[in-house]
């Protein structure tokens, strides 16, 4: 079942869903919620040849960094973290969506990783690619993308903050 924004102001009131700092009303949806970009990114570092991605580790291939602003070329990635802090219990997992009003403009905000495991206590990484024609500028500040939140019908047995291999306290 997906919450409805009645539900997700009562679990948040509740406790039961744990969004850091708080999201405005603004930022709650028919049944989503907004989440901000920080000004924390990681960008790709050129590599010599081909990536092996069965040799290689994030922090070999990735740069930190941080920026008010991030222009991107047509084609251009960079990763970007949410201001927000979300904390589920194991029987609520999220789903990260782009807002349509920038995918329409070519602007990709998650590729693949839009999951948000039952458990999970972590802000969010957002993988931001320009797919249109045109260079574009992102800013810390924006409300890129929204989550949606699903009840299980039971709680896992292996929540994301105990069992998660990768960012399991970001």
């Amino acid at each position: 079942m997906i919450l409805s924004d009645k539900d997700i102001v009562d679990y948040l009131k509740r406790g039961i869903v744990k969004i850091t700092p708080r999201p405005t009303e603004g930022q709650i949806g028919p049944a989503s919620v907004d989440l901000t970009l920080s000004n924390e990114f990681w960008k790709p570092r050129k590599v010599k040849g081909k990536l092996d991605l069965s040799k290689v580790g994030f922090s070999e291939v990735m740069g930190y960094f941080k920026a008010d602003e991030v222009e991107l070329k047509p084609g251009q990635m960079v990763l970007g973290k949410t201001v927000e802090k979300i904390e589920l219990p194991s029987n609520i997992s999220g789903r990260l969506e782009g807002r349509s009003s920038f995918a329409r403009l070519g602007l990709a905000i998650h590729v693949t990783s839009g999951f948000i495991q039952p458990g999970s206590r972590n802000h969010q990484i957002l993988e931001i690619v320009n797919l249109s024609s045109n260079t574009v500028l992102v800013r810390a500040g924006m409300r890129l993308s929204q989550v949606i939140f699903e009840e299980l019908k039971s709680e896992t047995s292996k929540p994301y903050s105990k069992f998660g291999r990768i960012a399991r306290d970001q």
